[in-house]
């Protein structure tokens, strides 16, 4: 059977900038073992596979690493809408709307409208998606831990703040500060502290980021490459994660708070992605990251519906 694909790249108004994604917007009829596959033929960091709704909201969304389902993410779901927006699936964005996920973190509410591009036209789709789930932290380890893994020397990695630290808004990282965007440009994994990690219950998917003060906040990385992700060009779940945590530990007690955030720029895909959060009597209640998205290619995959796969 013929499944129709879209490839968009996804944190750019630029082709071949961002993150790539592979969309399939009409997905019945496929197995969990079949999505698997086809995950790993494109191998991308994701692959996203809509289905209809099941308890009433617009869509239910699938995602895939190359090895392994994930609850949510962040670029497959701006992404996603990107690319049934596109297609016309929503009908003409010419006002803002608000389309919302299943997903089996729950449901993923994503605001849409256009922006201006570089021209001054309103050509851009942009998206911003609510994370599913409150900020929660997990288990901290040292900086050396962390420093063994990237490569890095202990004192590479700033504790100020923070120890290097588990933060989740649907989907767990393990979240690091760097002294300077040198350290973040020399960081590289290495395996037997990935493993270590692992060994120890704590994720091994690493976000690392330093603050920054030219165009953007922050600059970050990540890497997971025990989930089959060397480094991941934008990463929209970690850098939410990360607002959640950097909110959790400003002092103010209340508030809305705003990040511009570039990855990618190391592997030659630069991304830019906001993230806001909003803090009220010291708990950080609600997540957001948005950034906008253009179609690279589309097309159809042959897929045997046989259960021995592809």
């Amino acid at each position: 059977m013929r499944y129709r694909y879209y490839i968009c790249d996804v944190f750019t108004d630029t082709r071949f900038g961002g993150n790539q994604l592979a969309v399939l917007p009409e997905a019945d009829g496929l197995s969990d073992e079949q999505m698997q596959r086809i995950a790993r033929e494109f191998n991308f960091s994701e692959s996203a596979f809509v289905f209809p709704a099941e308890a009433g909201y617009t869509r239910k969304v699938r995602i895939f690493t190359p090895t392994r389902e994930v609850p949510f993410a962040g670029h497959p779901n701006i992404g996603t809408a990107f690319a049934l927006a596109t297609a016309n699936e929503f009908g003409q964005v010419d006002t803002p709307i608000t389309v919302t996920f299943e997903e089996k973190a729950g449901l993923v509410p994503i605001s849409i409208h256009r922006r201006k591009d570089h021209r001054g036209e309103g050509r851009l789709i942009w998206c911003e998606l609510s994370a599913p789930e409150r900020l929660s932290l997990g288990k901290t380890v040292s900086a050396r831990s962390l420093a063994l893994a990237v490569s890095l020397a202990p004192d590479d990695v700033i504790t100020k703040t923070h120890l290097p630290q588990v933060a989740s808004v649907g989907l767990p990282f393990l979240v690091a500060e760097l002294r300077d965007r040198e350290a973040l440009r020399r960081a590289r994994i290495n395996m037997n502290g990935f493993e270590a990690l692992a060994a120890e219950g704590i994720t091994p998917d690493v976000h690392l980021y330093t603050q920054s003060d030219d165009e953007v906040d922050i600059r970050a990385r990540m890497f997971a490459p025990l989930d089959g992700v060397p480094e991941d060009p934008a990463t929209g779940s970690a850098n939410c994660a990360l607002a959640g945590l950097l909110s959790h530990y400003n002092e103010a007690a209340n508030g809305g708070f705003h990040w511009r955030i570039a990855q990618g720029v190391e592997m030659g895909r630069p991304s830019l992605l906001e993230a806001r959060t909003e803090k009220k009597e010291g708990v950080v209640v609600a997540t957001w990251i948005g950034g906008t998205s253009v179609l690279v290619s589309e097309g159809v995959i042959e897929v045997d519906l046989d259960l021995n796969g592809l």
